[in-house]
């Protein structure tokens, strides 16, 4: 962040000071040859910090302290891994990820105070095990493991600059997690889509409506097998004359989907809805395919991931609260792709080609279906 006009050289500051990085708020007295600052306050008031022996480490040491700053305390390690490059280097989701575990880090109660206020350099790996532990404890697994991550990578930042000697949270264990892995059958999956088209008709603000993006998304995260994020970031170059060429995230191979009635009639309902929202604003039309996303949120701007998420889970609260859907029906949009993997046609093999996983341990986790074999019988 910029800190203002930079400081003219002083001649009779000490040589072993570098000018250029004095703590911001300490300055040089050249007649009593001290370091002082102005204290804040109704009235400001003069404090000396330093005399002219100090070395440029002192002057931070006591300006941070003056600002109730520790550099021994967690919050000081973590504030400083937000602010370093290896953090900025990370995706814009990760980083909010990490900015709310840091925030439950900060704030977790200990029989010493809160976890922030305690220095790094006491902390044990049979104490984070026990954070750990006492959050899964709650029954948020999921956040658990959340923050065992976070710490575990700040803290390996932490140790290889010096601000700690071990990495407490290397080696702990992770909560388990309950595995939700949902499949809609074909009933409820066919009554969503219709709930959806007819309430996606309404006019917006209208009670009970929802957001009109919704029924062609839901289609085409099964129809593809996508999950939410590769399908709201499609674009006109994926329409291909034979298919939609597919987006897939987490190393997944691509391939293209042939068109079908249904999936041609939501790719066309996703592209009406866009243009008609850019036409009517009048919006400039990016010259290059790629550029052109399908999905866009009222405004014409790019449909946000968190944007997506709170729509469907409005759209399914909505669809159990008037009945179409029964509250143990209730699924989530990745598990749309669990579907369609799983109503693939043919072995294997083939539903993994559909897939786009190059593992094919991963059948295990979203095929569901169940093959039909014939007896040891001699059938000739």
């Amino acid at each position: 962040m910029p800190r203002g006009r930079p400081r003219r050289p002083d001649a009779t500051i000490p040589d072993h000071i570098d000018q250029a990085k004095l703590p911001k708020g300490c300055y040089w007295d050249r007649r009593d040859r001290v370091w002082y600052t102005i204290l804040p306050g109704a009235k400001a008031s003069r404090r000396k910090v330093a005399d002219a022996a100090a070395l440029m480490s002192d002057l931070h040491r006591v300006m941070e302290q003056l600002a109730g700053v520790d550099r021994r305390s967690l919050d000081y390690v973590m504030e400083q891994f937000a602010g370093s490059e290896k953090f900025r280097s990370l995706a814009p989701a990760t980083q909010a990820g990490y900015e709310k575990c840091r925030r439950i880090a900060s704030t977790f109660p200990t029989a010493a105070g809160k976890l922030g206020t305690l220095a790094v350099r006491g902390m044990t790996t049979p104490l984070m095990q026990k954070i750990i532990d006492k959050i899964a404890g709650q029954g948020t697994p999921t956040k658990a493991n959340a923050l065992l991550r976070y710490l575990r990578r700040m803290f390996r930042w932490a140790k290889n600059r010096g601000y700690c000697e071990i990495n407490p949270c290397a080696g702990l264990e992770q909560a388990t997690e309950r595995k939700q892995r949902r499949l809609p059958d074909d009933r409820a999956l066919a009554s969503l889509l219709e709930f959806a088209k007819a309430r996606g008709a309404y006019t917006a603000h209208r009670e009970g409506a929802v957001a009109p993006y919704l029924w062609p998304a839901v289609e085409l995260m099964y129809l593809c097998r996508l999950r939410g994020i590769e399908v709201i970031t499609l674009a006109d170059d994926a329409e291909l004359p034979n298919g939609i060429m597919t987006n897939r995230r987490k190393g997944s191979r691509d391939n293209i989907v042939e068109w079908t009635r249904r999936l041609r009639a939501a790719w066309d309902a996703a592209k009406a809805r866009r243009d008609e929202i850019v036409g009517a604003r009048r919006m400039p039309v990016p010259m290059h395919a790629k550029d052109r996303v399908v999905f866009v949120n009222q405004t014409g701007g790019p449909l946000a991931k968190s944007s997506f998420d709170s729509a469907f889970q409005r759209l399914m609260k909505l669809a159990i609260a008037e009945g179409v859907l029964a509250a143990e029906q209730r699924f989530g949009p990745h598990d749309l792709k669990r579907k369609g993997i799983t109503n693939t046609k043919g072995t294997r093999g083939e539903k993994q080609q559909a897939s786009g996983h190059k593992a094919q341990q991963m059948m295990d986790v979203y095929d569901f279906g169940v093959p039909t074999v014939r007896t040891p019988e001699d059938h000739n």
